[in-house]
């Protein structure tokens, strides 16, 4: 792991194309502003490892369900 110190307003470069930028820090919080393209998807990881298990647990399901997708878009919409 790649440890690095940034105060707010100075920013680390990922390849050409994502930049994350020190917004705010108060007390244990950081805001990070997280410039990359459209097609770049970014999730907090517990949402990542929610969206996996989910995924997982789909692909050994034998019947599809709508209404599950449908709710899982509208958790994701609302954080």
């Amino acid at each position: 792991m790649l440890v690095l110190t940034r105060k707010i307003g100075e920013s680390i470069k990922i390849n050409e194309d994502v930049k994350i930028t020190v917004i705010d820090v108060k007390g244990k919080n950081i805001r990070l502003g997280i410039e990359a393209p459209r097609e770049t998807k970014i999730y907090r990881e517990e949402v990542f490892l929610k969206i996996k298990e989910q995924n997982q647990t789909a692909a050994t399901s034998h019947y599809f369900d709508p209404s599950k997708v449908s709710k899982l878009m509208k958790d994701k919409i609302k954080k």
